[in-house]
């Protein structure tokens, strides 16, 4: 075999591999359609994270449980980073854009979807914090959220973690008095 068909082989062996590697993007969509758009990426076979939170709201004659989007116009897609498989995305109805510059959109890391994955499946007592960029960054290394990594800060005197997620420029913490944590 000589080598130009050796180097041929190689480089689109690593095309297929970087086609196939997907990555988390943040998707703007119409106020009020999160479940929409994340039903209808999966009919299309697009990976989609909702992250919902229960709320108790009230009315004149009642009180019932509501589940909510946590980040109001935004839902998360496993996409390839392809133009193919960003328009994939965005062919979907009720979906605006990608966030991130140019169109492109940005990635999200694998490590901040999974933080707040954890926190809202764990159903721990939350509040929307403040996008912070600065701070110290800590791991939890004991409990339930062991191995969340986010940025500690005080709050009315109790330790909380923030949980940011850049691309969207949205936080929540959580408390997390009695938990052991590290610097990262």
């Amino acid at each position: 075999m000589s080598t130009l068909t050796q180097s041929w082989q190689s480089a689109a062996a690593t095309l297929i591999t970087a086609a196939e590697e997907q990555n988390w993007y943040a998707l703007l969509t119409r106020a009020r359609h999160e479940r929409v758009v994340a039903q209808r990426l999966g009919e299309v076979g697009v990976t989609s994270f909702l992250p919902t939170v229960t709320q108790e709201r009230k009315w004149s004659d009642r009180k019932k449980l509501v589940e909510f989007p946590l980040f109001s116009c935004y839902v998360f897609a496993k996409l390839c980073p392809t133009n193919e498989g960003r328009l994939k995305a965005l062919r979907i109805d009720g979906v605006y854009s990608l966030v991130g510059t140019r169109g492109e959109g940005t990635t999200i890391p694998d490590d901040q979807i999974e933080a707040v994955r954890r926190i809202t499946e764990e159903q721990f007592a939350w509040h929307s914090h403040p996008f912070l960029k600065i701070g110290q960054r800590v791991r939890i290394r004991s409990g339930a959220l062991d191995g969340v990594e986010g940025i500690l800060v005080a709050r009315s005197g109790e330790s909380t973690l923030v949980v940011s997620v850049d691309a969207i420029q949205r936080s929540l913490s959580v408390r997390i008095e009695g938990y052991d944590v590290e610097p990262v």
